[in-house]
């Protein structure tokens, strides 16, 4: 039987967290690296925040040193946690990322495209497809996933029909490890994920005028409004489907997008959505949802820091490179 967890548990890692969030990206840095006269300049705020140092002309530098961050995170995070397990919700999307990274290269060089961040080492994973072939190596629900992945790629070519294979399973094994973790904050969040993302296959398949069929393909069980439910209610509009969720300001969006608005609008407030679930965890003084809300918020940060550094480095507008950011965890 599972032992029955306690709050107080997560005294220590919930301080340590609390500290550590005061080094988190906020609204002000933001601004300072987009309006900073140089990259280097743009830069230095992540300096400040303990980011590794980096050539900024190089975007692949700039990879490197997110990819050092997130690995920093996750190590000191194991650490201090009292149940490692439930870092696994967040570590296997890299896993399934480097599947479709192998997949796809199709005998290419695909070692430096890896993620070492979950669960399985990027370099052993490799090393045992390199060896063998074969999936047999990896966990069966996985191993599934990516053998059907890659015979659908073999036979059809099509890379998207190939990734929405991992895609299903990642999402199926993210929520099946959320509810193993008896954590409800997590097992929300989860499916706040999952609702985002079928929100944004909807509007999109309206928008490109595909058949209901193909929006049955690309559709993921798990979310709080139901694949059955998304399917029989098309035509009564997004707004009417997640109006109980929080993706019912995204979805008034989307119907938007549907009928031609923006739909990079859309896109944000999906993503904000998200964040907004995240944001819970900032009203909880100790615990494992502290915990969880610093991964999630650490992650939206490193999407945040790619966007700005790889903008600023393409010359972009700081007006354009801003349009494409997210709501900040502070």
């Amino acid at each position: 039987m599972a032992t029955k967890r306690k709050d107080t548990d997560y005294l220590f890692l919930s301080g340590r967290i609390r500290s550590l969030e005061r080094r988190a990206l906020n609204r002000q840095q933001v601004e300072r690296m987009l309006l900073a006269p140089t990259v280097a300049e743009s830069a230095q705020v992540l300096t400040e925040l303990g980011y590794p140092a980096f050539d900024t002309q190089s975007v692949s530098s700039l990879h490197a040193a997110l990819a050092q961050h997130r690995a920093e995170l996750f190590a000191d995070l194991v650490r201090y946690m009292p149940e490692p397990a439930v870092l696994d919700v967040f570590r296997i999307k890299y896993d399934y990322h480097n599947l479709k990274t192998i997949i796809k290269s199709q005998g290419g060089d695909f070692r430096p495209l890896l993620i070492d961040a979950g669960r399985i080492g990027a370099q052993t994973l490799a090393a045992c497809y390199e060896r063998t072939g074969k999936w047999d190596f990896l966990p069966p629900a996985m191993g599934r996933a990516a053998a059907e992945s890659a015979r659908v790629l073999a036979e059809t070519g099509d890379p998207q029909r190939s990734d929405f294979i991992l895609d299903r399973a990642c999402f199926a094994e993210m929520l099946a490890l959320a509810r193993q973790s008896r954590c409800d904050y997590l097992v929300s969040y989860v499916r706040t994920l999952i609702d985002a993302a079928n929100l944004r296959d909807l509007v999109r398949t309206q928008r490109m005028h595909r058949p209901g069929g193909f929006l049955q393909q690309v559709l993921f069980d798990g979310g709080t409004v139901a694949v059955s439910e998304i399917l029989a209610g098309i035509g009564n509009g997004a707004a009417t489907l997640w109006r109980s969720t929080p993706l019912r300001d995204a979805a008034v969006l989307g119907d938007g997008a549907i009928a031609g608005g923006s739909l990079t609008d859309f896109e944000k407030a999906c993503d904000n959505a998200v964040m907004k679930k995240v944001n819970e965890a900032r009203s909880v003084p100790f615990g494992v949802e502290v915990v969880i809300g610093y991964i999630a918020a650490q992650e939206n940060e490193l999407v945040a820091v790619r966007t700005i550094l790889s903008g600023r480095m393409a010359g972009m507008n700081p007006d354009m490179i801003r349009e494409r950011l997210r709501d900040p965890y502070v």
